[in-house]
């Protein structure tokens, strides 16, 4: 039995909220077990600094966290995945690149947390509840 961590990708359209919460909270749960990366169709160069807050509130490293385009994942060196999850509707209905491997996918459709409109509360509220239901998924899955 191996005893490498299986690799998950999570993906969105900019890599910059979902995605990012995402790949923190898979790798702060999964243990060494399971290992989170992320991912955007169309990345947006940065990543939203409350979803690196809410994270931070959780006691997850954000060390290295940043935002990239998926065909990062389709280079020679990239790890081998195990799990593609879209977390966005926009993303799960892209075509995505062909990825070594062939691996699985899934979709777990969340609300876009950074496109809450209000106050910082109302703001940061969102991605809580983001990240609680990302957690929960994850929770499940390991």
């Amino acid at each position: 039995m191996s005893t490498s961590p299986l690799n998950v990708l999570f993906v969105c359209t900019h890599n910059s909220a979902r995605s990012i919460l995402a790949e923190g909270l898979m790798n702060h749960l999964g243990a060494g077990r399971f290992r989170g990366f992320s991912a955007g169709s169309c990345p947006s160069g940065r990543v939203n600094p409350l979803a690196l807050a809410t994270l931070e509130s959780l006691g997850v490293s954000t060390t290295g966290m940043h935002s990239k385009s998926w065909n990062t994942f389709t280079a020679p060196d990239a790890p081998r995945l195990d799990l593609v999850i879209t977390v966005c509707d926009a993303a799960a209905n892209e075509s995505c690149p062909v990825l070594p491997g062939s691996p699985a996918t899934v979709h777990w459709g969340c609300a876009d947390p950074s496109a809450i409109d209000g106050d910082v509360e109302a703001q940061r509220g969102a991605f809580a509840e983001t990240a609680r239901l990302i957690s929960d998924r994850i929770q499940r899955l390991l």
